[in-house]
Order: C-alpha cells, then structure tokens, then sequence
C-alpha cells in the first residue's frame, strides 16, 4: 500500500513538472503549474516543498564538558499540495499529501495500520458575507507557532512549547468570521468541533469530541501574521493578540490529541483536557516579536483502571512560554532569538523543568521559498542532562 501511494505521488509529481514545460508556467515559488477549467469553474495550483535538514548534538558531561556529537541528515520533510476552488470562488479546497518518512509516521490500529499520508483535506465554504464554514481534516485554530507553516517559520523548526502543548491537526468542521471594530481594527473569529484524536484516525471517535475557540484582535489593521520574520518589512507597526481556548471531553490522549493512548482494563481512560494558548505578534520594518503562552490542566491527570489503580499514564498538565525575535537586513540575512521555558507539573509527570536558548541565522533567497537556515540552541534541563544542538536547513519550495 505505501509502495503505491508513493508511486503515485511520483507519478503527479512528474506529470505537473511535464505539464508545466508545455504551458507558461509560474513565477519560481508560485506552484509547478495553476490549472483552470475551460468554464472558469474550478481551479487548481499544485506546489511541492523539501526540507533537509542535518543535526549534532552534544551532551554536557558531569564535568561540564561535551560529548562526542550525535549527527544525522534527513529529509525533514516533503509535501505535496493542491488548493484552488471548485464550481465556485466561494468554495474553495487544499489537499497537502506527506510523502517524508518523518511525515508519515504514526501507523497504528487508529489509523487502519496505514501511514499518514494526508496532513490536509479541506473545504472552505464562504457560505454568507465574512463566514465560512470548513469541514474535512486540518490545523485547528491553536498556538500561532502551529498555524505558521512549518516552510514559512522564522528559525530551523518550531519551539519546545509548540511540542509539548499544541493541538495539531483533526478532523471535523469550524466556522470562521472576520469583521472590523473601525477602518484599522479588525477581529478575527474561529470556532472548531473535532473528533479530539488528531489527524488520519478511521476508527475514532473513542472519547468525546474537541472544542476550540479562538479570538484574534488586529488593533492596527490586518497583516501577514503567519509568516515568520518581517520579510515585507512592514511599513507601520502592526500587532496581533489573540486568545485560545481548547476543551477535548473524555479526551483519550496524553497531550488533549495528540500524545499516547491512555490505555486501561476497561478500555481507555477518560478525562476532560483543557488548554489556553495566549498569543502575539509584532512587526515594522523588519523586525518582528513573537510571544506565547500555553496551559494545560486536566479533570484527573492521573490515568486508572477500573479499580483505581493507575496505569502508568499521566496527561502533560504544566505551563510554558516561548519568546522570540528577529531583524531582517536589507541584505535579507536575519538574525533571531528564542527564549523558551516548559514546566510541567513534576508530581503529576515526573518531568523537569526544561529551558532552552536558541540563536538562528537564516538567509532568504527567494523569500521563504528559497532559504538556508541555521540555529544553535542549549537545553538546560534542571536535575537533568543539559545539551548543545546545532542544526542547518535547506528549504526549497516550487
């Protein structure tokens, strides 16, 4: 079965490239080609992106020294995706395939013990002025860092805050609405019911079902706040806030919907898992500022059988935060920092508070299309096991 898929995903790869040869195809980064019906009534571009990535990291020894570094290269990761409209501008569509063995991972029963080829398959239906209704499987409305694209991040990958807290993709339906407070305030609205076990499950729903709810305040007028870096070098300073709340009942999952199945004697445990993400994003002429903040806590973290007795699982309730920054020079080199800090509850997890810093350096090429990027960051690991890490990625975007 993979052997096929994959095969076919070769197969429309090579075939958009020979399409595009024979037609005028787009500006580099604008898609392999932009198909449109004789009618006018449905379109479709069809894009591709690799990341590769290489990866060192070194230890702290008890003598304060390092380790001989452990170093890997990958293919981080590779897409394939295709979006347009269909019989009307009003209904418009994504699909974005995984084709990356890092991508597609995550095979188990839930997922018929097939990979995970699908990261988006979604319609969006501009149903009555500012509303639209999306159904299918895509990114909740969560943490900014999440929403980002991972080929449009400001640094190498997201942050240890977005690993431990976000609610990731799921299938189900979300109504969105925008509308403005005066010329320059816009209020962005987003309301999400979803199955609550994450993306590319066929045998849920084990559980209850997700609920998120997210408030998005643009106090200076809407922008690109889902790009990292300032790379339009925005003229005059524009900010974004914005709030998240996110209830998973009966929830099945270590981390809300994602994480490890709390299995039990019965079946699965259950438990009502809430999270909070509080959020912004600042931008002018070049430099750009990112906070978040993230909170998890649980009905009864501790997950049990029938009898009472605990099971070994523990939902990830805690806190944490994530700041980060940048310049972009005209020369279109930027330098960025991050600050982020994770504390789970330790009596509940058993695991330690963790902080990490972070220092990148990147060079866009073709805009976030075309780019190099580089970061070295130190974990500080408190009772813990502290390490250095460097990493360099190459991202190229058709």
């Amino acid at each position: 079965m993979k052997s096929k898929l994959l095969a076919i995903g070769l197969f429309l790869g090579i075939s958009c490239i020979a399409l595009a040869q024979e037609t005028n195809a787009p500006k580099f980064g604008k898609g392999l080609f932009n198909l449109v019906g004789k009618d006018s009534t449905f379109t479709m571009k069809i894009a591709t992106r690799m990341q590769f990535l290489t990866v060192a990291t070194w230890d702290e020894g008890a003598d304060g020294g390092l380790t001989n570094p452990e170093q890997n290269f990958s293919l981080r990761r590779a897409r394939l995706k295709f979006d347009g409209f269909a019989y009307s501008p009003k209904l418009k569509y994504k699909i974005e395939l995984a084709l990356s063995n890092r991508d597609m991972s995550g095979a188990s029963e839930f997922t018929s013990n097939s990979p995970r080829f699908f990261l988006d398959a979604v319609v969006m239906w501009n149903f009555y002025g500012n509303f639209e209704f999306w159904m299918g499987q895509t990114k909740l409305p969560g943490n900014m860092e999440r929403v980002i694209s991972s080929g449009n991040l400001q640094q190498v990958n997201r942050s240890l805050l977005n690993s431990r807290f976000t609610i990731d993709r799921d299938q189900g339906i979300q109504i969105r609405h925008k509308f403005n407070l005066s010329e320059k305030f816009h209020v962005k609205e987003k309301l999400a019911v979803s199955q609550g076990e994450g993306r590319n499950i066929t045998s849920g729903n084990l559980g209850g079902y997700q609920h998120t709810a997210r408030l998005e305040l643009f106090p200076f007028g809407d922008f690109s706040a889902y790009l990292g870096a300032d790379l339009k070098r925005t003229p005059t300073p524009k900010l974004m806030l914005a709030a998240t709340f996110d209830h998973n009942h009966n929830a099945v999952k270590t981390r809300s919907n994602l994480g490890t199945y709390m299995v039990n004697d019965i079946g699965f445990y259950e438990t009502d898992i809430n999270t909070i993400f509080i959020d912004a994003m600042f931008k002018y002429q070049g430099f750009s500022f990112m906070g978040e903040y993230a909170h998890r806590n649980a009905a009864d973290p501790l997950a049990k059988n029938s009898d009472g007795s605990l099971t070994g699982d523990e939902v990830q309730v805690g806190n944490g935060i994530n700041l980060q920054t940048g310049y972009l020079f005209p020369s279109n080199w930027e330098v960025s920092g991050r600050f982020t800090n994770i504390k789970l509850d330790q009596d509940i997890t058993g695991r330690n508070p963790e902080t990490q810093y972070t220092l990148g350096l990147s060079k866009y090429i073709a805009g976030h299309k075309l780019k190099v990027q580089s970061d070295l960051s130190y974990l500080s690991v408190e009772g813990g096991t502290n390490e250095l890490m460097g990493r360099l990625q190459v991202e190229v975007h058709f």
